[in-house]
């Protein structure tokens, strides 16, 4: 499905709010569909049920299932580019209208785009830690570890079946049972990638550093999130109790929608480019 193009009077609306304002952004998984990797609440969005957290300390065979799956699925996240809307808030960001990003995203995606002050709310796919000490190494370390003990699965799956990678660097496979796992190699205790799982809380630090950052900010603008889940929804909860004006781009209705100043129903990209360009005019910065 092609993204309808921003409404240009709700881009407008926006932009004359915005401009002259210190920003942060709240970004979600629908601003990296155009960059290939799926949502989980998006309109066209199939079903899905990612594990928890719950699931995945609870039952070896869970444990295993995951692993499979993200050993093929987080080399595609891997390889995913940064798209027109990320590279317009690192724009943003670069011109000073935002002074930092909150992401929900595991992806990387902000951060390969030359984004300089991103929290990863959630973590990334990129680094993998130990329950039980304090190791922590990269997923590429992780992943000539796995290849050792599992020669050929990758080939063999992806050949029999294709790869779909959900948002979280989960590939979609099902013959896993052969599947061997690994432990800590410093002291024998569960691997787990940095990611904040579905019933796991979000370090209080991180969370602590997302609210200062909102409660410096003089707007808030949420890009791609149906701020479901009350990791994000807390933030632009916080900012409205701030008075401070709220603008949601996202496909969809959201669950802060009468929180928001402005609603864009339209895709993310598109939407973020012309905010970028209104916003970074001569006139615009001179404003601030």
């Amino acid at each position: 499905m092609v993204d309808p193009a921003p409404d240009d009077t709700a881009v407008e609306r926006a932009a004359d709010l915005l401009a002259g304002r210190r920003l942060v952004v709240i970004s979600g998984a629908g601003l990296s569909t155009d960059s290939g990797i799926p949502d989980y609440r998006g309109p066209d969005s199939p079903p899905r049920n990612p594990m928890t957290y719950q699931q995945f300390v609870g039952d070896a065979e869970f444990r295993q299932r995951y692993w499979a799956r993200n050993h093929l699925g987080w080399r595609r996240m891997d390889a995913a580019r940064p798209n027109r809307g990320h590279r317009a808030v690192a724009e943003l960001e670069r011109a000073g209208v935002v002074s930092g990003v909150i992401t929900q995203n595991v992806d990387l995606l902000h951060t390969k785009a030359g984004a300089r002050r991103v929290i990863d709310l959630h973590g990334t796919y990129a680094r993998v830690c130990c329950l039980r000490c304090p190791t922590m190494i990269s997923r590429m370390t992780l992943a000539e570890r796995l290849e050792e003990a599992n020669p050929g699965f990758a080939e063999h799956v992806s050949a029999a079946t294709g790869i779909e990678v959900a948002p979280d660097a989960d590939a979609v496979v099902t013959d896993t049972a052969r599947f061997r796992m690994l432990d800590c190699a410093t002291c024998g205790g569960m691997l787990k990638p940095d990611i904040v799982y579905f019933g796991e809380s979000v370090p209080a630090d991180r969370v602590a550093a997302a609210f200062d950052l909102v409660d410096d900010a003089q707007a808030l603008l949420v890009a791609g999130s149906s701020l479901t889940v009350m990791s994000g929804l807390r933030f632009v909860r916080r900012a409205a109790k701030n008075g401070v004006p709220v603008v949601i781009i996202n496909r969809g209705g959201t669950r802060a929608d009468e929180l928001a100043a402005v609603r864009i129903d339209a895709g993310c990209s598109e939407t973020l480019c012309a905010l970028a360009e209104r916003l970074t005019t001569p006139s615009a910065v001179a404003g601030r």
